[in-house]
């Protein structure tokens, strides 16, 4: 399979290809755009030109076109779930999950289309205001550049592109390197849809050719991205007076307090630690137990995680699959046996075959550990024990990031201290970080990132607000 650039609404013969792999089967898959800098313009070009259009075009089109998007993602569910897990390695029934998503993602965003609205201002409440009349209205920013990763190659990417075309954007949509085909694919869908030629441009490639041309051009208005706090950094530093959206992930921790009923979170907990091999921003990477109920929790916690099937993520019963790279593994590996050197104890995992790190469990890193204070993007956990909560909130908060946290308590005041004290962007009281929903705002304080998404939140930081004002006399 040969995967040509998508340039105003047309496959765009690319100058330089490159191969694609499996990262489970090692297969090659098919061979995609490697787009040069000059078709990176070429792509802002017709984003450009198409700007107008979008802008003009009325909101019930825009909501048609997004519906209509979501309808076709319905109609190929499995094809997409398929396509998912072959570029991804995510397994079968994880990306089934995240095609549910996308669809729902974009649902959100069409009916987001036919509600954006600005307000009345009562200009005579001040001195000096009277006999005016004043409303402000949200008007679409103009070309949006997208940067996505591959871990939720399409609903990500919804997140980005619904609320864009919701608003009334065009989009230069960079994916990443490893999942590209999920992005073409949502593209296929859009010229399917009616949107207009130019609205939504696709080009792969490396972060130098293609996201430096996208963050420097001043035609950009906006940059939303996902990834990295040193990508993320970087973006800030170039992008000038553009706006920036930045979800730039986290460590994720989970406070687990005495009380808890253990046999019904438990299922839950392991969910959130290893699904999609870990691969989440807020996959439960820290776990802090009341020091009453630690030793049951080990316990259950690793026969729960034990019982996961690791393999195949094309089969039906796979739980924990492939990582991204073979890189990411070692790395990984090399945290887990730098945390057991200093101390920490190993008693799930730890090692890995065919690119597939094992779920793995360590008990009493050290915070300065890598595994404990950097994000490991991959299916290891490390569980602390506490005596007293608000030392648990503590240790939660001394972390560089701050995307998500979760709380297991039957205690109403100390949910509502931890739902205070906490700094994160989202707290889950009941539940585990790893809890997320689309249309709800999302996103993180310190190196977590700026921004909100949730399609609600992301039309707004996604338009601009102008206030128009008549003179009665």
């Amino acid at each position: 399979m040969k995967q040509n650039l998508w340039i105003n609404g047309e496959n765009v013969e690319a100058e330089n290809y490159r191969p694609l792999f499996n990262p489970y089967t090692g297969g090659q898959i098919a061979e995609v755009a490697d787009a040069t800098s000059a078709e990176v313009n070429r792509a802002i070009d017709s984003a450009a030109e198409a700007a107008g259009q979008m802008a003009e075009m009325n909101a019930y089109n825009r909501a048609d076109i997004l519906r209509r998007v979501a309808d076709y993602i319905a109609e190929d569910r499995e094809e997409c779930a398929k396509l998912i897990v072959e570029e991804s390695s995510k397994p079968l029934k994880a990306a089934r999950a995240e095609v549910d998503r996308t669809i729902m993602t974009y649902t959100f965003a069409a009916e987001e289309a036919r509600r954006i609205q600005g307000e009345t201002i009562p200009m005579d409440a001040a001195p000096g205001g009277e006999g005016r009349i004043a409303y402000t209205v949200k008007e679409p920013l103009g070309v949006i550049a997208a940067i996505t990763p591959f871990n939720f190659p399409m609903n990500l990417v919804a997140h980005k592109v619904g609320p864009a075309i919701a608003a009334g954007n065009t989009v230069v949509l960079k994916p990443a390197s490893q999942t590209p085909l999920s992005a073409f694919k949502i593209a296929s869908y859009f010229h399917k849809a009616g949107l207009p030629a130019g609205a939504l441009n696709v080009v792969a490639g490396s972060g130098k050719s293609v996201g430096d041309v996208l963050i420097t051009d001043d035609r950009v208005k906006k940059v939303t991205f996902t990834g990295s706090p040193e990508v993320g950094t970087y973006i800030r530093e170039k992008a000038g007076l553009k706006r920036v959206t930045l979800e730039l992930g986290a460590n994720s921790a989970l406070i687990v307090d005495e009380g808890t009923d253990l046999s019904k979170a438990m299922p839950r907990i392991v969910t959130g630690a290893f699904s999609n091999q870990g691969q989440v921003c807020i996959s439960i990477q820290r776990i802090y137990v009341h020091e009453n109920i630690a030793e049951e929790f080990v316990s259950q916690f690793v026969k729960e995680a034990g019982r996961l099937k690791v393999g195949d993520p094309m089969e039906e019963e796979t739980d924990v699959a492939a990582m991204i790279s073979a890189g990411d593994v070692q790395r990984a590996l090399s945290w887990i046996h730098d945390a057991v050197g200093q101390g920490a104890e190993l008693v799930l995992g730890g090692e890995s075959e065919q690119q597939v790190l094992k779920p793995t469990v360590l008990l009493n890193a050290k915070p300065t550990d890598k595994i404990s204070c950097e994000e490991v993007f991959a299916p290891v956990v490390h569980i602390n024990t506490y005596k007293d909560f608000d030392d648990a909130i503590t240790q939660v908060n001394e972390s560089q990031f701050g995307l998500q946290a979760g709380v297991y308590t039957n205690d109403l005041q100390k949910a509502f201290r931890a739902a205070k004290n906490l700094h994160v962007g989202g707290v889950m009281i009941n539940d585990i970080p790893t809890f997320r929903v689309d249309h709800m705002p999302y996103g993180g304080v310190k190196q977590s990132g700026t921004g909100r998404e949730g399609v609600k939140y992301a039309v707004e930081e996604m338009t601009e607000l102008k206030l128009v004002s008549f003179k009665l006399d």
